[in-house]
């Protein structure tokens, strides 16, 4: 077996007597530092710290870039100027989804992709695939480490240890060459929880000085740092996707709810044809949201039936540390799908009542 990769991070997790980590896709992370719960609240009411450096991060460079990206992605590149970013996806012919992303335009010949981390190589290599013109792309993952600052608090925290004008930093914008501890960074506001917050994306060997001083500016803000357990369980609240339940190679854009990031008026991009087609017939499944009647916690893959037959399963499921009840995200059957109708969720051989409810399950009511 190949050793797990670690994030320039990892030493610190020693500082932390509470921290857990675990294998994700081949990275030594931490699940928790202090307890799941406890980040998740801290999230929702003043602050969180995450390391997310193993998230892949690829520079697009050419006079083609713009045009490559276009192909190469749902979205519409040509709205973007430089400073701003959007969520995006590559898709397969017939669909499905190779990745979904961040698309920052850094000049007009020169973007970066932040795709995610169990993706890398085959998003390179599906890249490497289609390349058009000029463009070359450049993998500085291994080099770039990647911060998330989340919550209400986090500008207020942010502005401490930098002097960026925060307040005038729009959703999905960001400035580049910022000084953040006295660190050059790229600081972005996009997130992956729901709430406010930035990314700091900077040279790996400065992340561990980077991280201390932040934590030591928020303490009495009340940030901590979080793991990958409160990550989940903010970005489910929120009915934010996952690569790998919410998305997949079997699971379309459409499908899954982020129709938003597929501009199909966009002529030439890959998988449009048939994202057109499902747009025109309808698709035959749609994510939504569910909570349970019986007691019981709807888990990843978990079959959920109607009238007797199996109409769909679970992407994502828990019980949410916000609202104290067992909610899930499922791929049903457009038939079942309307909010109100009445399900059966499978659990350890046992089908509970649940119901079709409305999400995203939290969104936040302040910047």
């Amino acid at each position: 077996m190949s050793p797990l990769k670690r994030t320039p991070l990892f030493p610190l997790y020693a500082d932390e007597p509470g921290a857990r980590c675990i294998d994700f896709g081949g990275w030594e992370l931490p699940v928790q530092f202090i307890g799941i719960q406890k980040e998740h609240d801290a999230v929702r009411r003043h602050a969180g710290l995450f390391d997310v450096s193993h998230m892949g991060e690829v520079l697009v460079t050419g006079t083609f870039a713009e045009a490559y990206l276009q192909h190469l992605t749902t979205n519409d590149v040509s709205k973007l100027r430089d400073g701003q970013a959007q969520y995006s996806l590559m898709c397969y012919p017939d669909g499905g989804v190779v990745d979904d992303l961040l698309v920052y335009r850094l000049t007009a010949d020169q973007f970066m992709l932040v795709i995610n981390a169990s993706n890398i190589d085959k998003d390179l290599e599906w890249m490497d695939r289609h390349l058009i013109g000029d463009v070359v792309i450049r993998n500085v993952s291994e080099q770039t480490a990647l911060l998330a600052l989340q919550g209400p608090l986090a500008e207020t925290i942010l502005s401490r240890v930098t002097d960026a004008s925060l307040s005038d930093l729009t959703s999905f914008s960001f400035i580049s060459n910022v000084q953040v501890c006295g660190v050059q960074a790229l600081v972005s506001r996009t997130g992956y929880t729901g709430e406010d917050g930035f990314e700091l994306y900077l040279p790996g060997a400065d992340a561990l000085h980077v991280w201390r001083t932040l934590l030591e500016h928020g303490r009495d803000h009340g940030l901590i740092p979080a793991g990958l357990g409160a990550r989940d369980t903010l970005r489910f609240e929120a009915r934010l996707p996952l690569y790998g339940q919410e998305l997949s190679a079997g699971v379309s854009p459409l499908e899954a709810g982020v129709g938003f990031a597929v501009k199909l008026s966009k002529e030439g991009f890959i998988g449009r044809e048939a994202l057109l087609k499902q747009k025109r017939e309808g698709v035959r499944r749609r994510l939504v949201g569910i909570g349970m009647i019986d007691r019981g916690i709807p888990r990843p893959h978990y079959r959920v039936y109607a009238d007797g037959a199996c109409i769909g399963e679970v992407t994502s499921g828990t019980q949410s540390p916000t609202l104290k009840r067992s909610l899930g995200l499922a791929l049903l059957d457009t038939r079942y799908a309307d909010i109100g109708t009445k399900i059966e969720v499978d659990i350890r051989g046992k089908r509970l009542r649940a119901e079709v409810v409305p999400s995203p399950f939290y969104k936040r009511t302040s910047k």
